[in-house]
């Protein structure tokens, strides 16, 4: 994790939700623990970019409507 992780920005709860996923149906399907998917969305972690790319094609959306640095 960068030291700059902190201004890393994200959209993923809102797209979860908006695909009409649970934490739990997101991490499954990516491979990952519930946590991960809860840590990620309140800006905790920050996921690889294997783990990013995964969720973005579960998504159906880019990296980058997910995840984005702050101007």
């Amino acid at each position: 994790m960068g030291k700059n992780h902190k201004n890393l920005l994200n959209n993923l709860e809102e797209l979860r939700r908006s695909a009409g996923l649970t934490q739990k149906d997101l991490s499954e399907r990516a491979g990952v623990s519930r946590k991960s998917i809860n840590a990620i969305e309140n800006g905790v972690y920050v996921p690889s970019t294997v783990l990013a790319l995964k969720i973005s094609k579960i998504l159906k959306c880019k990296v980058e409507d997910i995840f984005l640095l702050p101007n």
